[in-house]
């Protein structure tokens, strides 16, 4: 009876003990991203325990929305309200989500963004919880929502141009323009009034001052999303006025 007793205790304390580790490891590459990123300014988040964002989709039925190679996106409930947590993969550069955090804290004031509630230090790799979405993610075909409700031709050129702007001012609100790198619709969300919410900026770059451009070694991004200048937008903002994606292939992020 003692043997027994016993396992369940060190397990928890070995899960606390591991908990305090990201938290800490976590928490002060968050401290050292934000104090280069934010210029000064103050753009405060809820961090949420471990305990909390388990319990969160617990309370929550058939949640998950949405799962890629780097990380999942489902629905919970924190603080009696319906909220959207992504959480990556353990095998994920944390590099990734701690720009994500920094990023989407940045362009939470503009309303076609995701808003970020707050985040999880406590895991291998931190959880973001953002405002809920409705309506969730456009389909692939990209003239139906999650509820096959078909979008008319002025829903669609107004979701073009929202995005837009939120690419806009993604680009010069900031004192480093920031170039998002993924437009997909698995970056785009809905909300109940098809209102889009662009979010995912774990691939963004910001371009050094006094510099016009980045270099990068690779591209980043997904196939038939990329040509030789990198005009993600234009193909995304055809696919969602056609309703047809990219030449309807099988495609890969790389």
């Amino acid at each position: 009876m003692l043997e027994f007793s016993i396992i369940p205790r060190v397990k928890r304390k070995e899960e606390k003990e591991e908990r305090k580790r990201a938290f800490l490891k976590n928490g002060s590459m968050l401290l050292e991203d934000l104090i280069a990123s934010c210029d000064g300014k103050s753009h405060p988040i809820r961090c949420y325990s471990a305990a909390e964002i388990i319990r969160a989709a617990n309370n929550y039925p058939c949640c998950i929305i949405d799962r890629s190679p780097f990380a999942d996106l489902y629905r919970g409930i924190l603080d009696d309200r319906t909220v959207i947590i992504k959480k990556y993969r353990d095998w994920v550069d944390t590099d990734r989500a701690i720009r994500d955090i920094i990023i989407s804290m940045q362009m939470s004031t503009h309303k076609n963004s995701l808003k970020l509630l707050g985040c999880c230090l406590e895991f291998e790799m931190p959880a973001l919880v953002f405002e809920n979405a409705g309506k969730g993610g456009l389909n692939f075909d990209a003239s139906l929502v999650a509820d096959n409700e078909l979008l008319p031709w002025k829903t669609r050129l107004r979701i073009a141009k929202q995005l837009a702007s939120a690419l806009t001012y993604l680009h010069t609100a900031f004192p480093r323009p920031i170039i998002h790198r993924r437009i997909t619709s698995h970056c785009i969300l809905l909300d109940d009034d098809c209102v889009p919410k662009l979010f995912d900026f774990s691939l963004s770059l910001t371009i050094p001052p006094d510099q016009l451009y980045v270099q990068e070694d690779f591209a980043t991004g997904r196939m038939g999303y990329l040509d030789p200048t990198y005009r993600q937008c234009g193909p995304k903002i055809l696919e969602e006025v056609g309703g047809d994606e990219q030449a309807q292939q099988q495609l890969q992020d790389f």
